[in-house]
């Protein structure tokens, strides 16, 4: 596609820069089949800084790269969610984890990480799956929800949600929320926001976590990764599991042939071998 006569311009070397931009900071690969999507997300920074095309924004985010990066960032991400997005993931937590977890006792802590949370219905899926079917006021349980993208996360510590997203929740799950007055929007009740820490985080720099966790989330985050990037992904994720700790990957992504740290437990969940 010819981007010289769109509203903003972008030639192929103000791509190039932008991708290798994206890489360099988070991982991220942007190929020729992303242009579209880095078109319309950074024309709307351009159109908010008053620019004129991408070889401004380019310089521009040279030389402001302390405070532009995470606008970059923040632009490109891709934050499609949902509650109980995948819901055998969910399943198999209450099923087969969380009567693991009871039998062991409760002195142990109970530590799980939402590592790419987005704006947050998938921590607030585990808080509410964990509420539903264990006394989580009786164990020491500890929820990280972490995100490279610092807006989502505002949002998701607010916990609110328009209506019509909660109601499509089996009946159940809806006595979780509590209807804001006079609006269209519903909020995670406290006890379950207490339950979990939302930090921003990048998945490919330090990770200033001292406890290793029993469950770990990262869906439909590797998808943007080449493979030496998802190797060393899983790998650092296998080194912060317990043994025999959890695995919960997207629906399109794999292991196979990228780690044999893990078994497959069938549908994209996996047990950190012991």
């Amino acid at each position: 596609m010819d981007y010289t006569g769109k509203e903003f311009p972008m030639a192929d070397k103000d791509f190039t820069i932008l991708a290798a931009k994206a890489y360099d900071i988070s991982g991220i690969v942007l190929g020729e089949h992303k242009k579209d999507l880095v078109y319309s997300r950074i024309a709307r920074r351009i159109r908010k800084l008053k620019l004129s095309d991408f070889s401004q924004y380019c310089q521009y985010l040279e030389r402001h790269e302390d405070t532009e990066t995470n606008e970059f960032l923040n632009a490109i991400t891709t934050n499609l969610t949902s509650f109980f997005r995948e819901s055998h993931h969910f399943e198999f937590l209450s099923k087969v984890v969380i009567p693991e977890w009871k039998k062991r006792g409760r002195n142990q802590p109970i530590r799980v990480w939402s590592s790419a949370c987005s704006t947050g219905p998938e921590p607030y899926s585990i808080a509410i799956t964990l509420n539903k079917n264990m006394p989580v006021k009786q164990y020491d349980i500890k929820i990280l929800a972490t995100d490279l993208d610092s807006e989502v996360l505002e949002k998701a510590r607010a916990g609110i949600y328009p209506l019509e997203d909660i109601e499509q929740l089996p009946r159940d799950y809806l006595s979780s929320f509590l209807r804001q007055k006079n609006t269209e929007m519903g909020q995670v009740k406290e006890a379950l926001r207490n339950l979990i820490q939302f930090n921003r985080l990048n998945l490919l720099g330090p990770w200033p976590i001292k406890h290793k966790f029993d469950v770990i989330f990262c869906r439909n985050v590797v998808i943007y990764f080449n493979k030496e990037t998802q190797q060393e992904l899983f790998s650092r994720l296998a080194d912060q599991l317990n043994d025999g700790g959890y695995l919960f990957i997207g629906h399109s992504e794999t292991l196979h042939g990228v780690s044999d740290r893990f078994i497959s437990k069938g549908r994209t969940i996996y047990q950190k071998a012991k």
